[in-house]
């Protein structure tokens, strides 16, 4: 009978110490991004974080970092290669830095509407850059987010290209964001996104440009009396894993992979409707919204779109425009 007794006990302190470990076994990935704790960004990476957790039963789990806290965009983007995060929401522009060809999306006025978004999201072009990305850094592109088209916010309407001779605009620390201010002779100011606020309420910056969602998130109304309705950049954001998470979480990475594409879009339609509705909550507010001919805009930067030093294909360039 003792020795059952002793049995029974060895095997059940096998199975609890089993049981410890493999909880203890769970991966933990950290998830940076610039974004405050209300956005739908934020909001949307929660979601998944949670999602991944209950469809990995608990093997992988996901703490989100937001507005900053490890880092602004350029660094989350170099914390990527030392392993100090695991994912990342970033935009283009900045992964240009890596890997050229992944930003011509954000370019301006090369992306015609949210249509033409969707479908270069989920055509093999984009399959073919992502890989291109993967190739030079060994990370992961997961899927691509939809940010709005954004438009210039200033103390002044701004109806013509002239309306932007001389202003001074804030505008990410990115080499494809120059190119529109500079078509119009503008004067582009990089700046960290969390200090834009401040510097309109202080006069640092003349303007600034952003999606209207998220220029009604960040308040940039409160600073700003004209919101001109330019849309001159179709503007995304990349969920990109590490290589490292990704060997760190082995089989189940197919599943925060499917995770990922699913906030994603999720977030994307959300972001999209915000934008139908905003203008005449902004005019509510007593901001005025000018609407404008974009050609003349468009126009200005057209020549730079296929000119020497862009960093992707002139047959990039064509299979995107041929996109229907």
């Amino acid at each position: 009978m003792l020795k059952k007794f002793i049995t029974s006990v060895a095997v059940a302190t096998c199975v609890s110490v089993l049981t410890t470990s493999t909880a203890l076994a769970a991966e933990t990935l950290k998830w940076a991004h610039v974004y405050e704790t209300g956005s739908n960004y934020h909001k949307a990476a929660l979601w998944a974080a949670d999602e991944v957790k209950k469809r990995t039963e608990g093997r992988v789990e996901i703490k989100v970092f937001p507005a900053s806290s490890l880092g602004k965009e350029v660094e989350i983007n170099e914390g990527m290669g030392i392993g100090s995060v695991d994912i990342i929401y970033t935009g283009p522009s900045f992964a240009e830095r890596y890997y050229g060809p992944i930003a011509i999306s954000d370019y301006p006025f090369i992306m015609r509407d949210y249509d033409h978004w969707q479908k270069y999201r989920d055509s093999g072009l984009f399959a073919e850059l992502s890989e291109g990305y993967k190739g030079a850094t060994g990370h992961t592109v997961s899927t691509l987010g939809y940010y709005g088209q954004r438009h210039v916010t200033s103390n002044k309407p701004i109806l013509k290209p002239a309306d932007m001779k001389g202003l001074k605009i804030r505008v990410p620390n990115s080499p494809l964001m120059l190119m529109f201010p500079r078509a119009v002779d503008a004067n582009p100011t990089p700046m960290a996104f969390s200090e834009v606020y401040l510097a309109l309420q202080q006069g640092v910056v003349d303007a600034q440009e952003n999606p209207l969602p998220t220029i009604k998130f960040k308040k940039f109304h409160e600073v700003q009396s004209n919101i001109n309705l330019t849309g001159h950049i179709v503007n995304s954001l990349l969920t990109i894993v590490s290589e490292t998470a990704v060997g760190k979480v082995g089989k189940d990475f197919d599943t925060v992979n499917t995770v990922l594409k699913e906030s994603a879009a999720n977030y994307s339609d959300e972001i999209y409707q915000a934008e139908q509705d905003l203008v005449a909550w902004f005019r509510e507010q007593g901001t005025k919204v000018n609407e404008l001919d974009k050609k003349p805009f468009k126009d200005a930067v057209t020549p730079m779109l296929t000119a020497k030093g862009v960093p992707y294909t002139l047959d990039h360039f064509n299979r995107l425009g041929a996109i229907k």
